[in-house]
């Protein structure tokens, strides 16, 4: 091969490398934002399903005054 044609298929080596690396790191931080807007979400959640029940005996506890 021409030696200009592998100079050429190094340098696309490398630019593929650093777009692989880049784009490993945007997937990591995609998925640590999906993970931390679902415990944002989902712990609230559970936690209202003991919270409201409790609330709601507390509410008829105080009906009866």
């Amino acid at each position: 091969m021409d030696e200009t044609v592998l100079k050429k298929l190094a340098e696309q080596e490398q630019k593929i490398d650093a777009i692989y690396a880049s784009v490993e790191k945007t997937r990591k931080y995609f998925l640590w934002t999906l993970i931390t807007s679902l415990a944002f979400f989902v712990l609230p959640l559970i936690g209202l399903t003991f919270a409201i029940p409790f609330f709601l005996n507390t509410l008829a506890a105080y009906s009866g005054l």
